[in-house]
């Protein structure tokens, strides 16, 4: 994330000035992050990245990661923008109160002034007054599958966004740059679609009951058996919904006394299942081992507060893929760091579980890592596998802990047959059990389209944050006027994206992200480039300060890294 130079320094990055004659960014400070590349006359502009990993050895590949400065002019000016926005929404709110404009939102009744506020809340004046002008970008309607193309059905507001009306056209062939499916299983025919439609037919789609009592179908068992054969461990259990897996398991897990390490950027269903745990949380800063490698050290030098006993139980939780920076958790090294000072590890998989990896199986697969070093391993069946719900995986112990303290196993209505089927078919053809090399070829496939793709908006100009290998591609817009534009240009185009901007990322690093899929040909991703290309130079998005396009992947020494 984007912070102030001097609190980067303070936070143990290394952030230096660049040598004569290397062009820094805007305000001068760059930071490294590219581990064992090679000394390269034609070498990447050095840039703001997370710190340097303490041991390369622990990684069996090239480690690229790259956070590019944000210029000092846009960054000014993004402030300027919503600073201008906030005056117009208090403007806007004192002829609200005064009867001049309409309210729509909801708000305090006269009566109820005394209690506390409900919809006083800064969130809810940026919904009121920075939200509703782009409203349009989100909730589109799709009236096909979410596959490479789509449909969309056409919608115009005639009040400013606060409601919407359905022309009766539609869209035709838009190209989707912005659904979770990696591997391309979102389809309606094919193997996954024919294997859903006799499961169907055989167990009808609902369940309706839970798996303890009538809901346990000899099909969940068949999954959970392949899903922890596909990980390597020596159980998993499924569950009907991804966000539930982590909110509601959680606080199966930890508890009073115990000890939460977060990253600062995890989903909010990792950051609500810690809360509900009632167990003490500390976040550390995002991808920073240095950080994290504190808070253990005094987690274990101080205690718990007051009484400064041992912690019951620490738990590291992180993500394989972030969803909104494109970053690859530091895997090595948190399972190094959690191995010495003897803490537990909580991985969630959810983006990166058939999206990374020779064999398709995540970050661990990516790594080159034995899935035992991870205590608990969760992951979606959502964006790889086209289907919906979440496993965990694991120790056979805790797996049958889990199945009896769980809420989400205990109460919730089993998934469906269809959806589990869907699961089944198309990790057996990940793992290249059908008798094919399909599995094989779209894994290939994602790889050659996210190395294509993101190698092409850097020549553009684009700022793009994350791993070279990750299938999520945000691209920063930071100004909130073209958070909007942005998405309404590209629809004119034919080319549906997902545009991000604040609570879900900080409020002045608003973005676009793309997230390439198997299923996206050469000719798709030429189009939406030149499309984004087109409305980069009409919106002056192309920010980049990078004086040399990358070059391929080479090697660097630490040493050599560290003398730069």
């Amino acid at each position: 994330m984007t912070e102030s130079s001097a609190n980067k320094l303070l936070n143990g990055d290394s952030c230096h000035r660049t040598s004569s004659g290397k062009k820094s960014s805007k305000n001068g400070f760059v930071k490294n992050h590219c581990l064992f590349q090679q000394q390269h006359k034609h070498r990447r502009p050095r840039e703001k990245n997370q710190n340097v990993p303490h041991n390369s050895s622990l990684y069996k590949k090239p480690y690229v990661e790259s956070f590019e400065e944000t210029p000092l002019l846009v960054a000014v000016l993004t402030y300027m923008g919503y600073g201008i926005l906030t005056i117009f929404g208090y403007l806007r709110d004192f002829l609200r109160h005064w009867n001049i404009e309409k309210c729509n939102v909801a708000r305090e009744r006269e009566e109820q002034k005394d209690f506390v506020p409900l919809y006083q809340d800064f969130e809810n004046f940026y919904t009121r007054n920075l939200y509703m002008r782009i409203r349009d970008n989100w909730n589109r309607p799709i009236c096909s599958v979410p596959g490479a193309k789509m449909d969309l059905v056409e919608r115009v507001s005639h009040d400013y966004n606060w409601t919407f009306q359905h022309t009766g056209k539609v869209l035709p062939d838009v190209i989707n740059m912005g659904s979770y499916n990696y591997l391309g299983f979102a389809e309606n025919t094919g193997a996954c679609a024919d294997a859903a439609i006799e499961a169907t037919q055989k167990y009808g789609v609902g369940v309706g009951s839970t798996r303890c009592e009538m809901g346990n179908l000899d099909i969940h068992e068949d999954l959970e058996q392949l899903v922890a054969r596909f990980l390597g461990v020596e159980s998993s259990m499924a569950f009907g919904m991804g966000f539930a897996t982590n909110s509601m398991n959680i606080p199966a897990l930890t508890g009073k006394g115990c000890l939460i390490l977060s990253d600062e950027l995890n989903h909010a269903s990792l950051v609500l299942g810690a809360r509900l745990s009632g167990s003490m949380i500390r976040v550390f800063k995002h991808n920073n081992m240095q950080s994290l490698e504190k808070l253990l050290r005094d987690a274990i030098v101080h205690g718990q507060p007051r009484t400064h006993r041992p912690w019951k139980k620490i738990l590291i939780v992180v993500e394989g893929i972030y969803s909104m920076e494109g970053s690859i958790v530091r895997l090595p090294e948190v399972i190094a760091l959690k191995k010495r000072y003897k803490a537990y590890l909580y991985l969630d998989e959810a983006h990166s579980i058939g999206a990374l990896g020779p064999n398709g199986k995540g970050v661990v697969d990516y790594f080159g890592l034995d899935p035992k070093d991870v205590d608990i391993m969760m992951g979606t069946f959502t964006k790889s596998f086209g289907a919906a719900g979440g496993y965990i995986g694991g120790r056979k112990e805790l797996i049958d802990y889990l199945r009896c303290h769980s809420h989400s196993a205990l109460y919730a209505t089993s998934m469906s047959s269809p959806v589990a089927q869907q699961i089944i078919t198309s990790m057996k053809i990940i793992m290249g059990e059908d008798g094919t090399t399909l599995g094989a070829d779209r894994l290939r496939q994602l790889s050659e389209n996210t190395t294509y793709f993101r190698r092409k908006l850097r020549d553009l100009g684009f700022i793009i944050y994350g791993n070279d290998d990750s299938p999520v591609v945000p691209m920063m817009l930071y100004m909130p006027a073209k958070i909007g534009a942005f998405g309404r240009e590209m629809l004119k185009r034919n080319i549906g994206t997902v545009v991000v901007g604040f609570p879900a990322t900080p409020i002045i690093e608003s973005r676009a992200r793309f997230c390439i899929s198997a299923a996206h040909t050469r000719e798709m991703l030429d189009t939406a480039l030149r499309a984004i290309s087109e409305v980069g130079d009409l919106l002056q998005l192309k920010y980049s300060r990078r004086e040399l396009p990358l070059p391929s992947l080479g090697w660097m020494s630490e040493e050599s890294l560290l003398q730069d």
